[in-house]
């Protein structure tokens, strides 16, 4: 007879074999004390999978078959907690900042693109679209595009319809509500127009990036503190690359590039980098 599922425990061998799987394919850092983290979090999955153990379920991850499963243990495994406007500052650096360099583009008609790298339920993006479009107003009619990428489908799939509670929107303002949002009694969602400038995709940090263009800015918040530092340190050339000359990085409060400058960033803010000639 087989254990009932809430006695089915992470043993440290699985344990182990699901951390080395999370660090080579996403970045992931788990420490060992996480272990019963990591057995609360994966712990659904295992009983949805009808498996009897972590062992089996650490076998179907690493297996030839187990790339859907890999995608839901990402999920399990990371937060997606996020809201509006979060870290006010940084959208002081966007208007004093940024916005002066998008402006003197515009006059010549120039692409200007955002990227927010894990943009997980859509906060992030819609509040970038938002704040930018208020301050001006033309790039609705200019090739302006953010793109919004994260490691996890189901939260992609969920900020792509742009529909969010009363409880998450409120620390949007009413004249932001009134300009850019319409719905029923129990949400709201975005226009059209407004969706219609965040492209949302799946895409994992570790992997090739296909953008072909370079960005005016990058939000990279709250997800590198995931990541060790040998993987965060790995990133930051890219991200230089992925930057336009001046190009403007954000990272999350509690992430930081340690010597921005042997990257090619100079600090113009907290855990704000500008980009430099390295």
């Amino acid at each position: 007879m087989s254990k009932p599922h809430t006695e089915i425990t992470l043993e440290r061998p699985a344990f182990d074999a699901i951390v080395t799987l999370a660090h080579r394919e996403f970045g992931l850092n788990i420490a060992p004390e996480k272990l019963k983290m990591v057995q609360s979090r994966l712990r659904h999955r295992v009983r949805a999978l009808n498996l009897l153990n972590f062992e089996s379920y650490s076998d179907l991850v690493r297996s030839a078959n187990g790339a859907e499963e890999r995608r839901s243990m990402i999920s399990a495994l990371t937060t997606n907690v996020s809201h509006f406007f979060r870290e006010p500052h940084h959208f002081d650096t966007l208007n004093t900042v940024v916005l002066p360099h998008i402006r003197e583009r515009l006059k010549s008609r120039d692409r200007i693109r955002i990227w927010s790298a894990g943009c997980s339920n859509g906060q992030e993006p819609y509040s970038i679209a938002m704040y930018l479009l208020h301050a001006e107003p033309s790039l609705k009619d200019r090739d302006f595009k953010i793109l919004a990428t994260d490691i996890d489908p189901k939260v992609i799939a969920f900020a792509e319809r742009g529909l969010y509670s009363f409880e998450q929107i409120e620390l949007i303002s009413d004249a932001y509500k009134s300009k850019f949002m319409s719905g029923t009694q129990d949400a709201l969602g975005f226009t059209a127009q407004l969706r219609s400038l965040v492209t949302f995709r799946e895409l994992n940090l570790l992997a090739p990036w296909p953008m072909k263009y370079p960005f005016d800015a990058i939000f990279c918040r709250n997800v590198v503190i995931y990541f060790d530092l040998a993987t965060q340190e790995a990133l930051w050339p890219r991200f230089h690359t992925s930057l336009r000359k001046d190009g403007v990085l954000f990272l999350g409060h509690s992430e930081r590039i340690a010597a921005p400058a042997n990257f090619g960033f100079k600090t113009i803010g907290t855990t704000t980098y500008k980009k430099t000639a390295l």
